[in-house]
């Protein structure tokens, strides 16, 4: 059973940072990709990150470049997300995701984690 739990969620003010974590477990991920997805009240999900399992290899939605960062801890089965200079526009639940090279739909999701970036 795969499972993903989020956490490091939180209040903070425009500027600052928060780093996320996923904590992946169930299978072996050596041919999957890993994402961070966010969805603001009254919004649509959007895609925020994500990066490669195996490659390391990552990519980025226009809206964080530069100020986001996607890493996997070769440690554990834990995906980060490092967010720098937050804005109230991030404000969102963050979810984190999963799936197969192989697919094209995420099909392991976690529960989420609020962030919020008051002004």
């Amino acid at each position: 059973q795969v499972q993903l739990v989020e956490s490091g969620g939180g209040l903070v003010q425009a500027g600052g940072s928060l780093r996320l974590s996923c904590a992946a477990s169930g299978r072996t991920f050596s041919n999957y990709l890993v994402a961070w997805f966010r969805q603001a009240p009254g919004k649509e999900r959007e895609f925020v990150a994500r990066i490669s399992w195996s490659t390391v290899y990552t990519y980025y939605a226009d809206s964080v470049k530069g100020r986001f960062t996607i890493s996997r801890d070769n440690a554990g089965n834990t995906v980060n997300l490092q967010m720098n200079t937050l804005k109230p526009e991030d404000t969102a639940v963050y979810y984190c995701a999963a799936r197969s090279i192989y697919q094209t739909e995420y099909t392991y999701w976690g529960q989420g984690t609020q962030v919020t970036v008051s002004s």
